[in-house]
């Protein structure tokens, strides 16, 4: 373990093995730091937090304070990041809030560029990048392998769907399914994100079956959720099948459609 003499570690805060705390930072007295994590120099850390083995946090970011959040009374409240994260400058996360579950989650192998900002009781998944200066709200949820790109809002209560792709300067108001491609200043969703399907090694027949199935969504008869519930019947690619359990999910908001 290393610790800088200018940091200060408050009473009852747990350090695991291995882990470097730098110049100047603050480690408050609920932090757990896992096996290996490091915070460069001039981090805060505080609050309920949890930060997971090999994690990397970077100068100047604020990992843990109060949510901002006008209904926020000063509850017990939680955030929970995983492992092998880089959290790059100047990022900010949140805990929870009591009506929204009390705790924000963050998972795995994740990149947050410089200035992003994660709210209050999101729940973020494993292998997510969030570019510089994106702000994600207040009970969002991102699941795996999702991109967004730089000067980018995501309201709050969306839900983006595993492996979807959101354009730079993009503001994001309605759930994303999976695997898709959102563009323009108000997000429209674009199509299919094919060059993330092709870079993850997806075979080439369960391509072909979301181009199909998105094809319908588009161009289908009755509403979206009827042509979703089609999908459903006709389709037996784990890869549809994935996507229509996300759009017949229960959401708080309503869809881009294409």
């Amino acid at each position: 373990m290393e610790i800088h003499p200018s940091a200060i570690i408050e009473p009852g805060a747990e350090l695991a093995d291995g882990c470097r705390v730098g110049p100047f930072c603050l480690v408050g007295p609920r932090v757990r730091l896992g096996a290996g994590a490091e915070l460069k120099s001039h981090v805060v850390v505080t609050g309920d937090t949890h930060i997971g083995e090999d994690t990397t946090v970077f100068p100047f970011s604020v990992i843990g304070e109060i949510p901002q959040d006008l209904k926020f009374g000063g509850e017990d409240t939680k955030l929970r990041i995983g492992a092998r994260n880089r959290i790059r400058e100047h990022v900010t996360m949140n805990p929870g809030t009591a009506g929204g579950g009390g705790i924000t989650r963050v998972g795995d192998d994740g990149l947050f560029m410089a200035g992003c900002h994660i709210a209050h009781d999101a729940q973020v998944g494993d292998n997510v990048i969030i570019v510089n200066q994106s702000a994600i709200a207040g009970h969002v949820v991102i699941e795996d392998d999702v991109i967004v790109g730089g000067l980018c809002g995501v309201h709050q209560f969306v839900r983006i769907g595993k492996g979807a792709i959101i354009g730079a300067l993009s503001m994001v108001t309605n759930d994303v399914i999976p695997h898709g491609l959102v563009q323009g200043p108000r997000g429209e969703l674009d199509g299919l994100n094919l060059v993330g399907l092709k870079r993850k090694g997806v075979k080439r027949d369960d391509i072909t079956a979301l181009r199909a199935a998105f094809q319908t969504l588009r161009d289908g008869e009755g509403s979206f959720m009827d042509r979703a519930r089609r999908l459903s019947e006709e389709s037996d690619s784990a890869y549809v099948t994935e996507m229509v359990a996300f759009i017949l999910g229960e959401s708080d908001r309503n869809f881009l459609t294409p």
